[in-house]
């Protein structure tokens, strides 16, 4: 969310904005908008003016007949239209929701996911001296992944991750979170069934409320019931990341510059509905319903500067886990035409399957810049005491499923074994995964 003097005053920025993020939104109607709600406030406030002085000029009326007389024209001040104006502030409030932050000038222009622009690269694909299986394959032969069974119990996207592959999973996880304490990133596990606020706040839902025809997030069907007993009529979701979560935890409170900023990392399960993506990549575990993720994320002063090396430093964190994972990988610089309305500047991480021949994101970091702390009302006091919203950024430490992909995929041998890396074999307890009957 913007501030609405802001988009005022930068309405050209910020329709220009608007067509770079190919964001279906007329921002003159918006502007024409606020000047019919403004009309119509000051409409009421000049009423309830008159209204009270009349009523003052009662109070004091010296006789019956001065009484009257202000009681009728009390009656014939005309009444504005609040009927009219619940309207507008409807309207106004649908389309302030889609209003974008304005991209970094370090974004690059485009129209998808082909204009984003490779910064950085490390490693290189790997090669290999007889044909690479694919995770699939792999992971049948190893008994560490059942999808016919997770299909049979969980439906469309179903898995069972067994036996080593368990272990390389949570290895995957306490490695990713063990490395962020080490970073500075304080640990959480935070709710993964939350209120609508938390989506809304964080971006999750594209508009005001939650719309399954394309928000790629579970609402939960099943009425919570209140401390009372009493059964609740607010909806709950299951998040599809840590972060909303984790911003939502600083909700309507306001920091201390002195705090600032605040790193946090969180571990949790994450539910994608994947409804913009039904008929891509249905088998395998490349796109699935449930994975696990260490998420992290950052509240700070609102310096466009700090935030960004901030951000920097995030992603490199994920870079540096990549390299002692020993996973190829390469870091995307995302273009405004893949960019969701409220980032300012965006990364991904792309890590080299093998088996699947292809680059696979395993991570995506964003800086928001204050748009999520306006619709989560997160403030700081500076120095000099002044209240400002903070700055808002996440980034993907390491994801379950595609760095599991990554590490089957990479790490194979020609028997058809995986190679457990390094850094994870204290967490698995053994060098190679074999089949159990070897």
């Amino acid at each position: 969310m913007l501030d609405i003097k802001f988009i005022r005053e930068r309405a050209d920025e910020v329709k220009e904005a608007i067509k770079n993020k190919r964001i279906s939104l007329d921002l003159d109607e918006l502007l024409r908008l606020d000047q019919e709600r403004i009309s119509l406030l000051r409409e009421i406030e000049t009423f309830n003016q008159q209204k009270n002085a009349i009523n003052d000029e009662i109070a004091k009326a010296k006789g019956e007949k001065e009484r009257k007389e202000l009681i009728e024209k009390g009656r014939a001040l005309r009444e504005p239209d609040a009927e009219r104006l619940s309207e507008v502030r409807e309207k106004f409030d649908e389309l302030m929701a889609k209003v974008p932050t304005i991209p970094s000038p370090d974004t690059p222009i485009g129209r998808g996911e082909e204009d984003n622009k490779e910064i950085f690269h490390w490693g290189e694909p790997k090669t290999f001296d007889f044909e690479p299986k694919n995770h699939i394959e792999l992971s049948k032969r190893l008994d560490i992944l059942d999808f016919d069974r997770g299909t049979k119990v969980g439906g469309f996207r179903g898995y069972y991750v067994k036996n080593d592959g368990v272990l390389l999973t949570m290895g995957i996880m306490m490695y990713a979170l063990r490395k962020m304490v080490q970073k500075g990133f304080n640990p959480m596990i935070p709710p993964t069934l939350v209120k609508g606020f938390a989506l809304f706040g964080s971006g999750y839902f594209k508009g005001l409320t939650y719309d399954p025809a394309v928000d790629e997030i579970y609402q939960v069907a099943t009425s919570d019931k209140e401390a009372t007993g009493e059964f609740s009529g607010e909806k709950k979701f299951l998040v599809g990341t840590a972060e909303p979560s984790l911003l939502a935890y600083f909700a309507n409170e306001t920091l201390s510059v002195r705090d600032l900023p605040i790193k946090v990392c969180g571990y949790s399960q994450c539910y994608r509905s994947e409804i913009g993506s039904y008929s891509r990549d249905v088998k395998g575990l490349y796109r699935v319903h449930e994975f696990m993720k260490v998420e992290q994320v950052a509240v700070a002063e609102a310096d466009v500067e700090k935030a960004n090396k901030l951000q920097d430093e995030m992603t490199n964190i994920s870079g540096e886990m990549h390299e002692e994972l020993g996973l190829p990988y390469r870091r995307l610089q995302i273009c405004t035409g893949d960019m969701s309305p409220g980032k300012y500047r965006a990364f991904d991480i792309e890590a080299w399957l093998p088996g699947m021949n292809r680059w696979a994101e395993t991570g995506s970091a964003s800086n928001f810049l204050d748009w999520q702390a306006r619709r989560l009302n997160v403030r700081y006091t500076d120095a000099e005491g002044e209240k400002k919203f903070a700055y808002m950024l996440n980034n993907t430490a390491l994801p379950s499923p595609r760095v599991l992909i990554a590490i089957i995929e990479n790490y194979q041998t020609k028997e058809g074994n995986i190679v457990v890396p390094e850094v994870l074999r204290e967490f698995v307890g053994k060098e190679v995964i074999e089949p159990s009957d070897k």
